[in-house]
Protein backbone atom coordinates (compact mmCIF):
# COMPACT_ATOMS: atom_id res chain seq x y z
CA UNK A 1 0.00 0.00 0.00
CA UNK A 2 1.37 3.40 -0.92
CA UNK A 3 1.67 6.24 1.53
CA UNK A 4 -1.00 8.84 1.97
CA UNK A 5 -0.10 12.48 1.46
CA UNK A 6 -1.11 14.45 4.54
CA UNK A 7 -0.70 18.14 5.30
CA UNK A 8 0.30 19.27 8.79
CA UNK A 9 -2.29 21.14 10.84
CA UNK A 10 -0.58 24.54 10.68
CA UNK A 11 -3.87 26.09 9.57
CA UNK A 12 -7.48 25.00 9.84
CA UNK A 13 -9.52 24.09 6.76
CA UNK A 14 -11.36 27.43 6.97
CA UNK A 15 -8.07 29.34 7.09
CA UNK A 16 -6.84 27.45 4.02
CA UNK A 17 -10.10 28.34 2.24
CA UNK A 18 -9.40 32.01 3.04
CA UNK A 19 -5.88 31.64 1.62
CA UNK A 20 -7.44 30.22 -1.56
CA UNK A 21 -9.66 33.30 -1.85
CA UNK A 22 -6.71 35.64 -1.24
CA UNK A 23 -4.39 33.96 -3.78
CA UNK A 24 -2.72 36.54 -6.02
CA UNK A 25 -2.13 34.32 -9.03
CA UNK A 26 -2.83 30.86 -10.42
CA UNK A 27 0.41 29.36 -9.12
CA UNK A 28 -0.29 30.42 -5.55
CA UNK A 29 -3.90 29.23 -5.87
CA UNK A 30 -2.77 25.77 -7.00
CA UNK A 31 -0.31 25.54 -4.11
CA UNK A 32 -3.07 26.21 -1.59
CA UNK A 33 -5.39 23.83 -3.44
CA UNK A 34 -2.84 21.04 -3.02
CA UNK A 35 -2.69 21.71 0.73
CA UNK A 36 -6.49 21.93 0.94
CA UNK A 37 -6.91 18.55 -0.72
CA UNK A 38 -4.28 16.96 1.50
CA UNK A 39 -6.05 18.38 4.59
CA UNK A 40 -9.64 17.41 3.82
CA UNK A 41 -9.00 14.01 2.21
CA UNK A 42 -5.48 12.58 2.60
CA UNK A 43 -4.71 10.26 -0.33
CA UNK A 44 -1.84 9.28 -2.60
CA UNK A 45 0.10 12.14 -4.18
CA UNK A 46 -0.59 10.75 -7.65
CA UNK A 47 -4.37 10.99 -7.04
CA UNK A 48 -4.11 14.61 -5.86
CA UNK A 49 -1.88 15.41 -8.83
CA UNK A 50 -4.34 13.89 -11.30
CA UNK A 51 -7.26 15.72 -9.69
CA UNK A 52 -5.53 19.13 -9.81
CA UNK A 53 -3.68 18.69 -13.14
CA UNK A 54 -0.21 19.08 -11.62
CA UNK A 55 2.70 16.69 -11.42
CA UNK A 56 3.13 14.20 -8.59
CA UNK A 57 6.48 15.80 -7.75
CA UNK A 58 4.77 19.19 -7.35
CA UNK A 59 2.40 17.68 -4.80
CA UNK A 60 5.34 16.14 -2.88
CA UNK A 61 7.27 19.42 -2.96
CA UNK A 62 4.37 21.62 -1.83
CA UNK A 63 3.23 19.31 0.97
CA UNK A 64 6.82 18.79 2.13
CA UNK A 65 7.52 22.52 2.21
CA UNK A 66 4.22 23.25 3.94
CA UNK A 67 4.81 20.56 6.58
CA UNK A 68 8.39 21.73 7.30
CA UNK A 69 8.11 25.51 7.02
CA UNK A 70 4.42 26.26 7.55
CA UNK A 71 2.10 28.57 5.57
CA UNK A 72 4.80 31.12 4.73
CA UNK A 73 6.52 28.48 2.56
CA UNK A 74 3.67 28.75 0.03
CA UNK A 75 3.62 32.54 0.06
CA UNK A 76 7.07 32.88 -1.53
CA UNK A 77 7.60 34.82 -4.73
CA UNK A 78 7.87 33.08 -8.04
CA UNK A 79 11.27 32.45 -9.59
CA UNK A 80 12.69 34.95 -12.02
CA UNK A 81 14.38 38.28 -12.04
CA UNK A 82 17.37 40.09 -13.40
CA UNK A 83 20.03 37.72 -12.12
CA UNK A 84 22.57 38.62 -14.81
CA UNK A 85 22.02 42.36 -14.95
CA UNK A 86 25.01 44.60 -15.42
CA UNK A 87 23.50 47.48 -13.43
CA UNK A 88 20.61 47.71 -10.98
CA UNK A 89 17.56 49.74 -11.99
CA UNK A 90 18.63 52.72 -9.86
CA UNK A 91 22.14 52.59 -11.36
CA UNK A 92 20.60 52.47 -14.85
CA UNK A 93 18.52 55.56 -14.05
CA UNK A 94 21.61 57.40 -12.80
CA UNK A 95 23.51 56.37 -15.94
CA UNK A 96 20.73 57.59 -18.27
CA UNK A 97 20.12 60.87 -16.38
CA UNK A 98 22.54 62.97 -18.51
CA UNK A 99 20.98 61.61 -21.70
CA UNK A 100 17.49 62.45 -20.39
CA UNK A 101 18.58 66.01 -19.61
CA UNK A 102 20.06 66.44 -23.07
CA UNK A 103 16.91 65.04 -24.68
CA UNK A 104 14.74 67.53 -22.80
CA UNK A 105 16.78 70.41 -24.20
CA UNK A 106 16.17 69.10 -27.73
CA UNK A 107 19.49 67.36 -28.35
CA UNK A 108 19.56 63.90 -29.89
CA UNK A 109 21.08 60.87 -28.21
CA UNK A 110 22.14 58.04 -30.51
CA UNK A 111 22.34 54.36 -29.68
CA UNK A 112 26.02 54.29 -30.59
CA UNK A 113 26.74 57.12 -28.17
CA UNK A 114 24.84 55.47 -25.30
CA UNK A 115 26.44 52.11 -26.15
CA UNK A 116 29.97 53.53 -25.94
CA UNK A 117 29.17 55.34 -22.70
CA UNK A 118 27.73 52.17 -21.13
CA UNK A 119 30.74 50.08 -22.13
CA UNK A 120 33.04 52.72 -20.62
CA UNK A 121 30.88 52.84 -17.47
CA UNK A 122 30.82 49.08 -16.82
CA UNK A 123 34.30 48.40 -18.18
CA UNK A 124 33.37 45.54 -20.48
CA UNK A 125 31.83 44.87 -23.86
CA UNK A 126 28.02 44.97 -24.00
CA UNK A 127 25.84 43.78 -26.87
CA UNK A 128 23.88 46.44 -28.75
CA UNK A 129 20.51 44.87 -27.95
CA UNK A 130 21.24 45.49 -24.28
CA UNK A 131 21.01 49.21 -24.99
CA UNK A 132 17.63 48.84 -26.70
CA UNK A 133 16.27 46.82 -23.74
CA UNK A 134 17.75 49.35 -21.29
CA UNK A 135 16.04 52.25 -23.05
CA UNK A 136 12.76 50.32 -23.30
CA UNK A 137 12.84 49.60 -19.53
CA UNK A 138 13.07 53.31 -18.85
CA UNK A 139 10.36 54.42 -21.28
CA UNK A 140 12.49 55.57 -24.21
CA UNK A 141 11.64 54.79 -27.78
CA UNK A 142 13.36 55.26 -31.09
CA UNK A 143 14.30 58.92 -31.16
CA UNK A 144 14.63 59.69 -34.85
CA UNK A 145 13.92 58.01 -38.15
CA UNK A 146 16.60 57.06 -40.61
CA UNK A 147 17.62 59.88 -42.91
CA UNK A 148 17.55 57.50 -45.87
CA UNK A 149 16.78 53.88 -46.65
CA UNK A 150 19.86 51.64 -46.18
CA UNK A 151 19.35 49.98 -49.59
CA UNK A 152 18.75 53.24 -51.46
CA UNK A 153 20.83 53.66 -54.64
CA UNK A 154 21.33 57.31 -55.69
CA UNK A 155 22.11 56.42 -59.34
CA UNK A 156 18.91 54.40 -59.69
CA UNK A 157 16.93 57.26 -58.17
CA UNK A 158 18.43 59.78 -60.63
CA UNK A 159 17.74 57.45 -63.56
CA UNK A 160 14.13 57.09 -62.41
CA UNK A 161 13.72 60.87 -62.17
CA UNK A 162 14.98 61.34 -65.75
CA UNK A 163 12.97 58.55 -67.36
CA UNK A 164 9.60 58.84 -65.63
CA UNK A 165 6.80 60.04 -67.90
CA UNK A 166 5.16 63.11 -66.48
CA UNK A 167 1.38 63.31 -66.62
CA UNK A 168 0.15 65.95 -68.96
CA UNK A 169 -3.25 67.51 -69.05
CA UNK A 170 -5.33 64.93 -70.79
CA UNK A 171 -8.65 65.24 -72.44
CA UNK A 172 -11.46 63.11 -71.24
CA UNK A 173 -14.22 61.92 -73.53
CA UNK A 174 -17.74 61.90 -72.27
CA UNK A 175 -20.03 60.88 -75.05
CA UNK A 176 -19.33 63.11 -78.04
CA UNK A 177 -18.24 66.02 -75.93
CA UNK A 178 -14.54 66.63 -75.22
CA UNK A 179 -13.68 68.30 -71.95
CA UNK A 180 -10.35 68.97 -70.33
CA UNK A 181 -9.37 67.59 -66.98
CA UNK A 182 -9.82 69.99 -64.09
CA UNK A 183 -6.66 71.50 -62.72
CA UNK A 184 -6.21 71.34 -58.99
Amino acid sequence: MSRLTRAANHLTVEQVKEKLKEAKDVVQYKRWLIVYNALIAPRRASEIAELLAVSRDSVHQMIGRYNREGPQALETQRAGGRYHSTLSLSEEQAFLAPFFERAQTGELATIQEIHQALEAHVGKSVHETTIYRLLDRHGWRKLMPRSRHPKADPQTQEHFKKTIRRRSRRSFMSGNQVTTAPSF
